[in-house]
């Protein structure tokens, strides 16, 4: 049994930030200059997922403050839960960025790896402003506590800060504290910039290592178990730093600062060895590895599709994998990874996100443009998902329409376009209808809506949609039946001018050319009554004869004749007609003999 849901998360308002964002830095990515090379192509693309990584802090944020304001206890469980995704989705992609974007190499790596755990495991810092804000910081039962934080997430400045006030509060540690503080200002530091070659940082720091253990042997800091637990954790004892196991809370943590104190100069394909040995010590046996840890783990091992892989089992939507692995491949770091049903890593999460987003009623806007970046099938499900849009107002009819002709998608057009004729038509509104049968070029359904306007006019004696019918132009020629209407139009616009000739040459050409409805050709010869009435003549003897026939052909042709001769109405109307039609030649015949006798 499976149980099937819509993705939730589209639908949460904090997050639409997270996907509107998003998008533009992700068309952003796309456009870039891949010409670029080198450090400046590394330099774009970690500033990328720079701005990612800002636009999931910011909805961490919204989330936050939107949590503490709610008073809904099962709303602020779900605002408190997205926190915690958030939270774990920036803690991944940051690893990721050091690791795969940016590469750190020796000696930078570790500084990088500081700054993401000073930057995720924020557990301490209420605990470091409590003693900070007190009045003697020294005298505070967590004083020590807080200089360990320091010491553990490598602040030495900060560290160094807190000992001058023991030292200024307690004179009988003053020498302690100032050979503490001289090991903590001496202790060598990789540079970022490349300064110092990594042998030279090994070489200071074995001295400054050495002079460590000796002040240690020496029994300096015997008298202090605070300084001398500190002193041992700057030696890199592992013992001495899991029995701060509570101040560091997690096991990467206990990985950057045992990297710090042990290995500072540590390489990139190393860290899977003291990742797992890291994990193995800070755990104990005591719990089994959460699926975070596994995926951080993942990172440490330089396993890039198992971290997406486990990502997507375990995170609510498609959104960070997505974007993620799409970074990934602009690093060129998942170029030969092709699934065995086709297309590679990139595009199947990018057509699954974009999948998501065409179930959303306004987000599918966005969904258009990552399956215009996905080059194998990004096509063909745009294709699909498209047709599937409620086009519940013709606004939102237009804004799809103009992505299918964009694109160049002529069947998805004709689709829409019937979709809202069809639509019009049962709501009555004949212009409307027409006007989007016109744009699918649906000669058949053209041809049922001009019926209607041609309906319509004899019920009521008028068009409706005037504007529309006059300015057809060529857009007339898709159906018999469509010309016709706009002729006819035509027709009364030059008796409406009293353009008498040109109205009834155009009359009579619609009754010869056959494109006239059959039902329709009373009307049209009612219509020639009022030019046939006319002071002055019209219709030519030629052109009254072809009446003459076509109105014979009508009474003599007509299937229901019997019917038609019962009808008082329509007989009253071929005898005035027929009348009208003798009296006409009769005139027209005395005027063209008159002519040609003088």
């Amino acid at each position: 049994l499976f149980v099937v849901r819509r993705d939730q998360d589209i639908y949460i308002q904090t997050l639409r930030k997270l996907f509107n964002e998003s998008h533009g830095i992700f068309m952003g990515l796309q456009r870039s200059e891949e010409e670029l090379a080198g450090k400046s192509r590394k330099a774009q693309l970690v500033q990328v997922s720079k701005n990612y990584r800002s636009v999931i802090r910011a909805c961490m944020e919204d989330m936050h403050e939107a949590a503490v304001s709610t008073r809904d206890p099962a709303l602020q469980g779900q605002y408190s839960t997205q926190v915690s995704i958030l939270s774990a989705m920036e803690l991944i992609w940051n690893l990721c960025e050091i690791l795969f974007v940016e590469a750190a190499t020796a000696g930078p790596l570790l500084l990088r790896l500081l700054d993401w755990v000073r930057l995720h495991v924020c557990d301490v810092d209420s605990m470091v402003r409590e003693v900070l804000s007190s009045e003697s910081p020294s005298k505070h039962k967590l004083f020590w506590n807080v200089v360990d934080v320091f010491v553990l997430q490598g602040r030495m400045d900060e560290a160094r800060h807190l000992l001058s006030k023991e030292a200024s509060a307690n004179p009988t540690s003053v020498n302690m504290c100032k050979i503490l503080d001289d090991l903590m200002k001496k202790m060598p530091v990789p540079s970022l910039s490349n300064t110092q070659t990594l042998t030279e940082l090994e070489l200071k720091w074995q001295h400054w290592h050495e002079e460590c253990q000796r002040y240690l042997q020496d029994g300096t800091f015997a008298s202090s178990p605070h300084m001398e637990s500190i002193c041992k954790i700057l030696l890199g004892d592992e013992e001495a730093i899991l029995e701060k196991k509570e101040l560091m809370t997690t096991w990467y943590h206990f990985l950057v600062t045992r990297l710090l104190y042990s290995h500072p100069t540590v390489k990139p394909m190393e860290l899977r060895f003291y990742a797992q040995s890291s994990m193995d010590l800070f755990l104990g046996g005591e719990s089994s590895p959460e699926p975070l840890d596994m995926i951080l783990m993942a990172a440490f091992e330089f396993e890039m599709h198992q971290v997406i892989k486990e990502c997507s089992i375990v995170l609510s939507n498609w959104w960070f994998v997505a974007h993620l692995t799409d970074l990934l491949d602009h690093c060129k770091l998942l170029q030969s990874h092709n699934l065995y049903f086709g297309s590679n890593m990139r595009e199947f999460l990018l057509l699954e996100y974009a999948s998501v987003l065409f179930s959303h009623h306004s987000l599918w806007q966005l969904g258009v443009d990552y399956f215009d970046h996905c080059p194998e099938y990004g096509r063909v499900y745009l294709e699909l998902h498209i047709e599937r849009i409620p086009l519940s107002t013709e606004q939102k009819a237009l804004k799809v329409l103009r992505i299918c002709e964009q694109r160049q998608m002529h069947e998805q057009v004709r689709s829409v376009c019937k979709i809202m004729a069809m639509k019009a038509l049962r709501n009555s509104r004949l212009g409307s209808a027409l006007s989007w049968s016109i744009r699918a070029k649906d000669a058949a359904f053209a041809t049922l809506i001009s019926d209607r306007f041609l309906k319509d006019y004899c019920e009521r004696g008028c068009f409706s949609d005037l504007d529309l019918i006059d300015n057809l132009g060529p857009s007339m020629l898709l159906s018999d039946r469509l010309t016709f209407l706009g002729k006819y139009r035509e027709f009364h616009r030059l008796y409406g001018e009293k353009r008498f000739p040109e109205a009834a040459r155009l009359l009579l050409t619609l009754m010869t050319a056959h494109i006239a409805p059959c039902s329709f050709w009373m009307t049209l010869l009612t219509d020639a009554l009022p030019l046939l009435e006319q002071k002055e003549v019209i219709f030519s003897a030629e052109q009254t004869y072809e009446l003459m026939r076509c109105l014979e052909d009508l009474t003599a042709g007509n299937p229901d004749k019997q019917k038609f001769q019962d009808d008082d109405i329509e007989t009253t109307k071929v005898e005035m007609l027929r009348l009208a039609l003798a009296r006409n030649l009769a005139r027209v015949i005395v005027k063209e003999g008159t002519v040609e006798g003088s």
